[in-house]
């Protein structure tokens, strides 16, 4: 029995790519066996109800597993027991030959190994064939970074706007400050309760990914910034939508993701020679501006929420070619 791919599974996120039928209309799309839709439907409750993952991340794994199932069929594999390596490999050269970035390919490989793994695991594969995959290492870009003159400018820019006491501005200041005094991520920051603040600490608790919960330090600039904005400027924006969020929006509501975004960028573009960055950026700066003063990896990997110490690692890599840059721009002989 065959299944078309559109009853019952929802299109993957990344907007098509070879073999994702998913959530198309194509009629020469390939469809799904019923086994491999009662598969990916089990596979979403195990991401969900046994891995806690996120509904971004299991809308991801769900979408990727989805594109690797039509594309077995479509190849004559049409049951998740058929799959193999020569499958794997066959679906991510179809997607390499079609334009896909390396990242895109090193992240829908390691999809494919999750899936391929749990297959295993429940018996439908009598091996795993994720283990015979090999993968395009991602090109390890190095971020956009303020360097410390900047960031200090950046953080005055926000103290300067607070000091006509507008709630707004007591808001963006403090969102600001936290950001780069902590090094979160724009959902952790959003994501904030205000009893996740302890003023007595200098301390706030954060939800990270997988649900994993750490304390982080904040400094004092950015302790005076996040009291004044709950002292003198939630209280004014605030309303029952708002609930215990500590950072509130212009409507009332838990401040959104993408309202931090453009207060960034807008004012980071106000820093002399500043390049454009995001969130993410402050992230970076604040992780490259510990290590360059002492910090040790490990802190900084547990500041940042880091599962593996491989990924804080980037960071010691962005010192160096910083490093390497000036010396090659100063030295008379380099």
């Amino acid at each position: 029995m065959q299944v078309a791919v559109l009853d019952r599974v929802p299109g993957p996120p990344h907007g098509g790519g070879v073999g994702a039928a998913a959530g198309t209309e194509d009629d020469d799309a390939p469809v799904l066996s019923a086994d491999s839709v009662d598969a990916l439907a089990d596979f979403r409750r195990h991401l969900q109800a046994e891995r806690d993952l996120s509904v971004h991340t299991v809308r991801a794994y769900i979408g990727d597993a989805s594109s690797l199932l039509a594309h077995a069929a479509s190849a004559g594999a049409s049951q998740p027991s058929q799959l193999d390596v020569r499958v794997l490999r066959s679906w991510l050269g179809a997607q390499a030959a079609a334009g896909a970035a390396r990242s895109t390919l090193a992240r829908r490989a390691a999809a494919a190994k999750v899936f391929t793994a749990w297959c295993h695991a429940r018996g439908t594969l009598a091996a795993d064939p994720g283990l015979l995959l090999g993968s395009a290492r991602r090109h390890r870009t190095l971020p956009g970074i303020l360097r410390t003159g900047q960031a200090e400018a950046l953080m005055d820019l926000g103290a300067q706007a607070a000091a006509e006491g507008t709630p707004g501005a007591l808001r963006d200041s403090a969102v600001l400050e936290l950001l780069y005094a902590s090094a979160v991520r724009v959902g952790e920051l959003v994501g904030l309760d205000v009893d996740d603040y302890d003023r007595t600490r200098r301390v706030v608790r954060v939800l990270g990914k997988g649900r994993k919960e750490r304390t982080v330090p904040i400094g004092l600039p950015a302790a005076r910034a996040l009291d004044a904005w709950l002292e003198r400027g939630r209280p004014h924006l605030a309303t029952n939508a708002a609930g215990p969020a500590a950072f509130v929006g212009d409507r009332g509501g838990r401040l959104d993701q993408r309202a931090v975004r453009r207060l960034v960028h807008a004012m980071v573009a106000q820093v002399p020679g500043a390049p454009d960055l995001g969130p993410h950026g402050l992230r970076h700066s604040a992780a490259t501006h510990l290590l360059e003063g002492g910090a040790d990896l490990r802190s900084v990997q547990e500041m940042l929420g880091h599962a593996t110490l491989a990924t804080t690692q980037i960071y010691t890599h962005v010192s160096v070619e910083r490093l390497k840059a000036t010396y090659e721009q100063a030295h008379p002989r380099a």
